[in-house]
């Protein structure tokens, strides 16, 4: 016997009655909060666990690596935090989450902690300033009433409660509390207040986060660990634990190498992403990319890699032999883009065909499963 469900029409199998009556019991005995604690997963209703709105990073391999799936990026909902050392890319990548965040018809929210932002910067990433406004503040309790205060704000107009918002901290590093403003440059013993606001707020900013159309992106430092062991990770963030331990994919940038023109001039960088927590999809995965000063992130490229990596094009020399559906095209690395983009049909199949190459496909447990219900029947026999 299943059951029919009208929210996103779809047939499941009849629920525990139990857990159902307890669930319910639930919702009704916290009903002051306003929004249901309890919920199935089974797909017949919405729950804040869902995952299904995402925001490109402005690669689309770094996207398939973060989300495990077609068309994703960073989640809506959730916590993402971009970690690097100077200069690998955390404030382009921030500026690049708004671009695509206004693409989908949001708008970006940048709070600048260091008073470091760019007109000029932000117009070349393709950011449109009219749907972005600035927050200039370093100090850490006012950086998350304002967090607090936009998220209120939007819950708070229905028409406006399903728009898409992005909020890039910028950055963690750069903030300070209030004390330690106030106070004067001698050292003061363990600086330990930074952690514990932190820690505070990502407990409560989480939750509510977690209930709306809103990304929230820091962008953090890396500082190098003092006396770490052998063969450990030489890296820490400032701030504590609170963030990483929240936060549900964080990524750490390195720049790997210079991009120069024909007379020998740095014109850009690539940049590695490594996913170093991800709770939407595999940890440990990377992508790279590359990035132009004049312009921010070129996608292709690293198409036409992870291309070659899993055998989807032969290379012979300078030329590229791409095989769609018995059709051979011949193409030299420069022209890539100009043979992806004339053809729109050709060009979803591409992508396709990177997607079943990269995304990672999760085993079932249902042989397991059924084997323990064939062990409890002969048990209760």
């Amino acid at each position: 016997m299943v059951k029919e469900t009208k929210k996103k029409n779809v047939t499941t199998p009849d629920r525990d009655e139990l857990a159902e009556t307890i669930a319910a019991s639930l919702n009704t005995l916290f009903k002051s909060k306003g929004d249901k604690i309890a919920f199935f997963l089974d797909g017949s209703e919405e729950t804040p666990m869902d995952l299904d709105d995402f925001i490109s990073t402005g690669n689309t391999i770094l996207d398939l690596a973060i989300s495990n799936r077609p068309n994703g990026g960073i989640a809506v909902g959730r916590i993402t935090e971009l970690t690097g050392l100077e200069g690998s890319g955390k404030s382009l990548l921030g500026a690049s989450l708004i671009k695509h965040t206004q693409l989908k018809g949001g708008f970006g929210v940048l709070i600048d902690t260091e008073t470091a932002t760019n007109r000029e910067f932000l117009k070349a990433q393709g950011v449109d300033l009219t749907k972005l406004f600035v927050v200039n503040t370093n100090c850490l309790e006012e950086i998350f009433d304002s967090i607090v205060h936009i998220i209120e704000k939007v819950r708070s107009v229905p028409e406006d409660k399903k728009k898409l918002v992005t909020i890039v901290v910028d950055s963690v590093a750069g903030a300070s509390t209030k004390k330690e403003i106030l106070a004067d440059f001698e050292k003061d013993g363990y600086a330990t207040d930074k952690a514990i606001i932190i820690s505070k707020a990502m407990r409560k900013i989480t939750e509510i986060l977690g209930r709306q159309r809103i990304a929230l992106v820091f962008t953090n430092q890396l500082r190098q660990k003092l006396n770490a062991p052998a063969f450990s990770d030489p890296w820490t963030t400032s701030g504590g634990k609170g963030i990483a331990f929240h936060a549900s994919t964080r990524l750490r940038l390195s720049n790997v190498g210079n991009i120069k023109d024909k007379d020998g001039e740095v014109i850009g960088t690539t940049v590695k992403a490594k996913i170093i927590k991800n709770r939407l999809g595999p940890p440990q995965r990377e992508a790279e990319f590359d990035v132009y000063f004049d312009r921010g992130i070129d996608d292709y490229p690293s198409w036409l890699s992870v291309m070659k990596e899993n055998g989807l094009i032969k290379q012979s020399g300078a030329w590229y032999v791409y095989d769609d559906n018995g059709t051979e095209s011949k193409f030299q690395s420069k022209d890539f883009m100009a043979f992806v983009e004339e053809d729109a049909e050709r060009k979803e199949r591409i992508y396709h065909r990177i997607c079943e190459a990269v995304i990672m496909k999760y085993k079932t447990n249902d042989k397991d499963f059924d084997l323990f219900q064939r062990e409890d029947s002969v048990t209760e026999d």
